[in-house]
């Protein structure tokens, strides 16, 4: 039975917000069930690992939970949040500009060497 889920933010834009909430709550409720939930953000998506991206950003306008309450729910229940290393040059950012809850730098290598175990299981937004 898998004990991990990977999910993978490539695809989703910081720039619609609507987009932020499901890939976060899932996190928080997968972490919450006890899987091991490792958040990888890359391209676009890699935005919201840098600091004051994801805090100035609501899932739903008006609404005060910013898109960091929704990572740092996550990030309370147990999910690892992962930056893209290339994200690091392509922002023109180093780590030290990474949110506190970002564990570090995933590459592509070990996302893919992950994805390939049979405990892994994986969502893509």
């Amino acid at each position: 039975m898998a004990r991990r889920l990977l999910i993978v933010l490539v695809n989703t834009d910081p720039r619609n917000g609507e987009e932020l909430g499901a890939p976060f709550y899932h996190a928080a409720i997968a972490a919450a069930m006890e899987y091991q939930v490792d958040v990888v953000c890359a391209a676009t998506a890699g935005k919201l690992m840098i600091r004051g991206v994801a805090e100035a950003l609501h899932v739903k306008p008006g609404h005060p939970m910013t898109v960091l309450d929704w990572i740092r729910e996550a990030h309370g229940h147990g999910a690892r949040f992962w930056a893209c290393p290339a994200n690091l040059d392509l922002f023109e950012i180093s780590e030290a500009d990474l949110i506190e809850e970002c564990s570090g730098l995933m590459g592509a290598a070990t996302m893919i060497a992950g994805i390939m175990e049979e405990d892994c299981r994986v969502l893509t937004y």
